[in-house]
């Protein structure tokens, strides 16, 4: 068996090998270089909080994969980061995410999402994922930072060049670092030069008054992973929660019988079918022993989220979709200190496009293209996320007759 071509093509099935038969599993990462996967529940959640596991790339020892290659003035954030700079910066944004804070965005995430759906007419086909899940968390995260506009039509290609790398186009990551970097630097002196009430201009005032709180290149790192992972991972959570409903007609229509149900349907799905497949890469300060396995120092170390939401040991019967079921404990925004920011948004923006959608459309089912066989999806090849290329569909505002 070839594992990584599983593990990017069929990840649910190949992580289930890996629990019953190689739990810690050294593994080429997701740039080739060797990495250990671990992938049963116990040992995952144990390690998202085991203080010995650094997220610093200077604890790598030479030749283990290092995570995504980024310039310094990307990478200075929150994801390479220990305590106490990881609580130094985290303190900084952890006051614009909060549930009540998030709660007052659910009106403008609305009109948004009517918007949206609004362009798609009463009834047609659509591909959900360019019209809607992949506008709505563009168009939120960067009002709550204040980018705009006209500054937001490349954010597509550019992660999906860094998630989901093209074979065939080795520069197009290395393009897309350098764009990137273009556009927070040009971005957050155009906001220096125009101050305004939202996220950014608040961090820039903080670099501004206090650099020892924030240097430059942490302000431009913070921009940057707000950006990209506050739109990205809710893009695939939107587009998978939508696509696993579809795939579960029944449970769909209990949704649109009790709308009342959807937070907790949305815990359910991101279960099921969270974006995330695996956590950041870590390093161990010293050896370290997971599942019985010993990995030595400076290693690399993935923990597969998205294995450890279906193990059956966890979970009863992991691999069906039961919005009635208990998650709690689940691990698809992670665990610990460096648990996703960002959930409070991602969850309230899924809840909504998800009722939003639901209210709009009374008949809304797959459309496979008819080129491809069956009603296969088209998942990204990627080994970090889980997302789909495209979610056509069918839809219409009334049922029809007969």
């Amino acid at each position: 068996m070839d594992l990584q071509a599983e593990l990017m093509n069929h990840p649910h099935e190949a992580y289930q090998h890996l629990r019953d038969n190689a739990p810690v599993q050294r593994v080429p990462g997701p740039g080739g270089e060797p990495a250990w996967l671990v992938t049963r529940y116990e040992d995952v959640r144990a390690a998202l909080v085991n203080p010995r596991l650094s997220l610093d790339k200077s604890m790598a020892a030479e030749g283990s994969y290092r995570g995504l290659s980024l310039p310094p003035v990307l990478d200075a954030n929150l994801l390479n980061m220990d305590p106490p700079d990881h609580t130094r910066i985290r303190k900084l944004v952890s006051g614009a995410f909060t549930s009540r804070r998030m709660e007052g965005l659910r009106a403008p995430i609305r009109r948004t999402a009517d918007q949206l759906l609004d362009r798609l007419g009463s009834h047609g086909r659509a591909d959900l994922i360019a019209a809607y899940a992949a506008p709505l968390p563009i168009a939120v995260i960067c009002d709550l930072l204040g980018v705009p506009e006209d500054r937001r039509t490349d954010f597509r290609s550019w992660t999906n060049a860094l998630v989901a790398p093209d074979p065939g186009r080795p520069t197009a990551a290395k393009e897309a670092v350098g764009a990137m970097v273009a556009f927070f630097v040009q971005l957050i002196a155009h906001k220096r030069r125009h101050p305004a009430d939202d996220l950014l201009c608040d961090l820039i005032a903080v670099r501004d008054a206090d650099g020892d709180r924030l240097s430059e290149d942490e302000l431009t790192s913070l921009a940057f992973l707000i950006l990209v992972a506050g739109y990205e991972n809710t893009v695939q959570l939107i587009g998978n929660a939508i696509h696993a409903l579809l795939r579960h007609p029944a449970q769909l229509a209990r949704l649109r019988q009790d709308p009342s149900r959807i937070p907790t349907a949305v815990e359910e799905l991101s279960r099921y079918e969270g974006p995330a497949l695996l956590a950041i890469r870590r390093f161990p300060t010293e050896d370290v022993t997971i599942g019985g396995i010993t990995v030595p120092a400076g290693e690399t170390i993935l923990l597969s989220l998205a294995s450890a939401n279906r193990d059956p040991a966890r979970f009863d019967e992991p691999d069906r979709l039961d919005l009635d079921r208990d998650t709690s404990g689940h691990l698809a925004l992670g665990h610990g200190i460096h648990y996703c920011v960002g959930a409070p948004l991602a969850r309230i923006e899924t809840e909504i496009a998800l009722a939003t959608l639901l209210e709009r459309f009374a008949d809304l089912a797959p459309d496979p293209d008819p080129a491809e066989a069956g009603d296969e999806a088209r998942w990204r090849p990627s080994l970090r996320a889980r997302g789909l290329v495209e979610l056509p569909v069918v839809y219409g505002t009334a049922r029809t007759a007969g």
